[in-house]
């Protein structure tokens, strides 16, 4: 290397990483196209023939196993009414029955918590001290929340983008609200 000769890093910036967030699409056709880009709609009334019978997949088995308390979990529930939520508005195809799995059971699993907290209580005995601790099912908890919440921002940014009919409204993450409620409600 000479001197005054210096190399910049050839890695740059990650692609999504920074700038604006991707705008939605039903927001572009309503502007008007201000960028007068081809916008991709994905328009599935065309292509219905396609999209015709198809099935949802099936949840697996771990997603309804039979828990140690003996009680079923939600999380086949939860699957079924997040595919059907998708399906609805033309998007089911978009994302995978894995990521829709992976939602479902940080919900179901949420819940549980949740519902051990509501049954045990906020505080824990210390296993040398005896002094009261936080219990660990609120930690746990918080966890599954965090997580739940992150894959369905994924799934609900993969909708916002490509669907061009509504999808406001009711959606499947109110319904796990209504279900921890009802959980802990002991129905």
């Amino acid at each position: 290397m000479k001197r005054g000769e210096f190399f910049m890093g050839t890695r740059g910036p990650k692609a999504g990483s920074g700038g604006r967030p991707k705008k939605p699409i039903t927001e572009k056709i309503a502007d008007g196209n201000p960028g007068k880009r081809k916008l991709t709609v994905i328009d599935f009334k065309d292509s219905a023939a396609d999209l015709e019978g198809q099935d949802m997949p099936k949840p697996s088995e771990f997603l309804s196993a039979k828990q140690k308390d003996g009680s079923q979990l939600c999380a086949a529930e939860i699957y079924k009414n997040t595919w059907e939520w998708l399906s609805i508005r033309g998007c089911a195809t978009l994302i995978s029955p894995q990521l829709i799995e992976r939602y479902a059971m940080a919900s179901a699993r949420w819940i549980q918590c949740e519902s051990v907290t509501s049954e045990l209580g906020f505080l824990a005995k210390h296993p040398t001290t005896g002094a009261a601790i936080q219990s660990p099912y609120v930690a746990i908890a918080d966890k599954y929340m965090t997580q739940a919440n992150r894959l369905w921002s994924e799934i609900y940014g993969i909708v916002r983008e490509n669907c061009t009919s509504e999808y406001t409204g009711a959606n499947p993450q109110d319904d796990v609200m209504e279900r921890l409620l009802r959980a802990r409600k002991g129905k």
